[in-house]
């Protein structure tokens, strides 16, 4: 009880920190004379930024502040406010999300990670790649917390066997790396996907409200470009966490029958696990091949074509379409489908309030006209290279997400960049694009991310060992994905660098009118 009120009294205090700030802010400050509406959205973004770090309020709620904020201060309509909280990007995530826990209840995920280990394990080298290729797979699809809560076991299992076998003092170092392996892996493959990691869907919301006459970026065309990105950053993390931490002295192979027996010890496939495997292929494969697919060198005509209106069709409406088979197809337990209603209370709502008050925050900045006040302010950087702008900003995404949520930080700082962008008259996409990878290149703290917090927790990991192979990870990743950005982010989303498109400048004139 003692704790509890202890923490109580830590929140109430961050809260009204909070609430001093911002009406502060309200009385004591004019951003920009004769738009008051400017000053009120900085202060309302400010008032969420700082309760969303501190956690002075559960995350879901504080992000309900724009419903009443933006309305009360006559920044923006209620009904329009509102609406921003829906959209197809939650109904994305909520359809993915069942998938991934339909996965989850039938253990189809720890069967998809033995499958691979059994295949791929045996050294030490080739057991940590089995880890991170299982662990950054299923990140593609699922919670990067659920992937690394569920590998983590199985970590255990194997160095526990390794000890056995070489004694403790040999493998210690190899059994951090392990865990090392499964945290950054976690993070690494949620770039390579939209569902992967949600600083990815607020991107796809935020750049969609901001330009609405943008064209569409599809979940084929976000994983043509990411996923080269996530095999380099794999490569160059497994390299280095392998070297810095193999075992001690020669080790011999860790025979494959150690994951094969772990996962005959699973039973035989059930029909669950088949239909649902089939219902996961075919969710992916309808959401790579759904749109038009350009690959450089070629476009692939997306499946969507031949319906009478192709741009109805959404990844959102592909998500719940499946989504809705999972409770549709049976189980082999009488009258029961694959999932029932149980399933959805364990989705993370207060992500998805998140999501939608990230939207809302996105639309008062623009609306406001607060993006342009604060790219106007940034205006220095228009005499910076493409690449010197991009790779500044990138790194700076990169430190900020290792303090911060990194949803909540890229929803703030996304309108904020589309401002920049209007105001240097670069195309906005060559910013926002490595802006939100960097929001989940996060692999030196344990606050930065839940898998880190998670293997952390575990003991067996020094604070020292996270930070040092982190930091080089963190300087690689954004050295690629400033690199990946400027030459096959340009081809893929075609972009050039030294021309303000069209769609851009629809929404400065809108804006102005």
């Amino acid at each position: 009880m003692a704790t509890l009120e202890h923490t109580t009294k830590i929140n109430m205090k961050l809260i009204i920190v909070g609430l001093l700030v911002f009406f502060g802010f309200i009385f004591f400050v004019d951003l920009q004379p004769g738009k008051p509406e400017v000053t009120y959205t900085a202060a309302i973004a400010m008032l969420m930024a700082f309760w969303w770090v501190t956690e002075a309020l559960p995350i879901g709620i504080t992000s309900f502040l724009p419903i009443i904020l933006f309305p009360a201060l006559g920044v923006l309509d209620g009904k329009d406010i509102s609406n921003a909280y829906i959209n197809y990007v939650i109904f994305l995530f909520i359809g993915g999300f069942v998938v991934a826990l339909a996965m989850e209840k039938w253990e189809l995920h720890k069967r998809i990670a033995l499958k691979i280990l059994s295949v791929v394990g045996g050294s030490p080298f080739r057991i940590m790649l089995g880890f991170m290729l299982a662990s950054s797979f299923l990140s593609m699809w699922m919670s990067n917390t659920a992937t690394a809560m569920m590998m983590l076991p199985i970590a255990f299992s194997v160095t526990a066997a390794l000890e056995e076998v070489y004694g403790e003092g040999r493998m210690s170092s190899f059994a951090a790396g392990l865990l090392l392996s499964i945290a950054h892996a976690c993070s690494i493959g949620g770039i390579a996907t939209l569902v992967g990691t949600p600083p990815n869907l607020s991107f796809l919301r935020i750049f969609e409200i901001i330009y609405p006459e943008a064209p569409e970026i599809s979940f084929g065309q976000w994983l043509t470009f990411a996923f080269p990105i996530t095999v380099m950053i794999f490569i160059f993390s497994l390299l280095l966490l392998y070297f810095t931490y193999k075992p001690k002295g020669k080790i011999e192979k860790l025979d494959k029958s150690f994951f094969r027996d772990r996962y005959k010890a699973l039973g035989k496939v059930t029909t669950e696990q088949k239909r649902v495997f089939v219902l996961f292929v075919t969710l992916a494969l309808l959401w790579v091949f759904r749109a038009d697919l350009n690959i450089g060198f070629t476009t692939i005509p997306g499946w969507s074509s031949i319906f009478k209106n192709p741009k109805f069709l959404n990844d959102g409406t592909v998500a719940i379409f499946v989504a809705m088979l999972l409770f549709v197809i049976p189980s082999t337990k009488k009258n029961e489908g694959l999932v029932g209603w149980k399933i959805m209370l364990k989705i993370p709502w207060h992500i998805v309030f998140l999501f939608g008050g990230g939207f809302a925050l996105a639309k008062g900045f623009i609306d406001s006209g607060l993006s342009n006040y604060v790219g106007g302010l940034l205006s220095g950087t228009k005499d910076m290279s493409p690449v010197v702008l991009v790779g500044t900003l990138t790194a700076l995404m990169s430190t900020l997400t290792e303090f911060t949520s990194n949803t909540a930080t890229t929803e703030m700082m996304l309108p904020i960049i589309s401002g920049l962008a209007t105001e240097i008259r670069v195309n906005p996409l060559l910013i926002m694009i490595p802006i939100t990878l960097a929001a989940s290149m996060a692999f030196m703290l344990p606050i930065a991310t839940p898998p880190n917090a998670i293997v952390f927790g575990t003991g067996k990991l020094k604070m020292i060992q996270l930070i040092k192979t982190g930091f080089i990870i963190d300087i690689f990743a954004t050295i690629i994905i400033v690199l990946m950005t400027i030459i096959w982010g340009t081809v893929i989303f075609d972009i050039d660098p030294t021309v303000f498109p069209d769609w851009a400048e629809q929404t400065v004139k809108t804006i102005k009118h």
